[in-house]
């Protein structure tokens, strides 16, 4: 997993949450999502925070909870892990909760931008319709 940062992160500076949990959330959907798989190295803290010009204490705050929550392991001289107990969850539920925080977000923003259910659904099918073009 050598690859981009922005491949796997996106931080969204304005949503309220904080970075570090924000990670923290990426992470544990892409575990969920079968993107990340048990023993994949994660980019290292300083390229993380780099590329997305971030305090790197953020990005260590973030994989030190993960580490404690048993998601990630340090490997030495090699860096972050996903840890082999962290099989795909496939469990719809578990998926649904990866994805309520940041469907919370959208609804506060459309909220505050007077757009309503219907657009949002006409946006949001649009959007959809391209990434699966892509």
């Amino acid at each position: 997993m050598e690859s981009s940062a922005k491949l796997y992160f996106q931080i969204a500076t304005t949503s309220g949450v904080p970075i570090y949990r924000q990670v923290i959330d990426q992470v544990k959907m892409n575990i969920a999502t079968s993107r990340f798989k048990p023993e994949d190295f994660l980019p290292s803290v300083r390229q993380v925070a780099a590329e997305l010009e971030v305090n790197p204490m953020t990005i260590s705050k973030a994989y030190s909870i993960l580490e404690k929550e048993g998601v990630l392991e340090y490997v030495r001289g090699k860096g972050m892990r996903i840890s082999a107990s962290e099989a795909p969850h496939e469990d719809l539920k578990e998926r649904e909760e990866a994805i309520t925080p940041l469907l919370r977000e959208v609804i506060t923003k459309a909220s505050q931008l007077a757009l309503g259910p219907d657009k949002i659904s006409e946006l949001f099918a649009k959007m959809w319709k391209e990434h699966d073009d892509e």
